[in-house]
């Protein structure tokens, strides 16, 4: 009798856990069926998107520009699949599903432009045109204002500026952020050793996301 009771609990337990992970699994499914339904429904092409990472840069970056962001790229569409073209080792576009996952705790903001009507199919695609003509190109990691490499912010500022003439912002001086944090200075003597670039045009995330050509559309943080 007692095996027998054993036996019956092992079974109800067993078959808990499968209900349990059946339950687990649809809710992941419905995670990425709202998210399906929220590109489709909410994102737009030329929107742009940022997100931080833990890497030891990426908290530099935040640092030196006092921002949650550190890494952005722009949504486009291909063939109904929504996609964020992003300067990553190499440049590419990356599914827009795989893409947030990357991020700390899966957090992102998209920002859009205020004034849509800029952004109209010929644009759209002079801007897509560029930034494919850009993919394979390696990260620029010394974060210098030329075209042979390229970053993340400045690769959504030169798209934007050479695919639909709109300068999103001004650039800034790498000597105007905050650059004596021990964080930020450690990863610049690694790169540059005593031979800070301080007068290098560059553009950062924060810079973006705070342009007044722009509006907050999402913000899961």
């Amino acid at each position: 009798m007692k095996i027998r009771n054993s036996l019956l609990i092992i079974f109800i337990s067993f078959t808990a856990i499968i209900i349990a992970g059946q339950l687990a699994s649809n809710e992941v499914k419905d995670v990425f069926k709202n998210l399906k339904y929220k590109e489709k429904n909410s994102f737009k092409e030329g929107d742009i998107i940022f997100q931080s990472s833990q890497s030891e840069q990426c908290e530099a970056v935040r640092v030196a520009t006092n921002s949650k962001f550190s890494h952005c790229g722009i949504i486009f569409y291909e063939n109904g699949i929504c996609y964020v073209f992003e300067a990553i080792q190499p440049v590419k576009k990356t599914k827009f599903t795989d893409w947030i996952t990357h991020g700390l705790n899966q957090k992102y903001v998209v920002a859009r432009l205020k004034d849509s009507t800029l952004l109209n199919a010929e644009n759209i695609a002079k801007m897509k045109e560029y930034g494919k003509k850009e993919f394979n190109k390696e990260y620029d990691i010394y974060f210098e204002w030329s075209d042979e490499k390229i970053y993340c912010s400045e690769y959504v500022w030169k798209i934007y500026k050479y695919g639909a003439n709109i300068e999103l912002c001004n650039l800034a001086k790498l000597n105007s952020f905050n650059l004596d944090n021990p964080k930020v200075k450690a990863i610049l003597e690694q790169r540059y050793g005593n031979k800070i670039p301080l007068n290098e045009d560059v553009v950062a995330p924060s810079q973006l996301a705070n342009s007044d050509k722009v509006t907050i559309i999402y913000n899961n943080y």
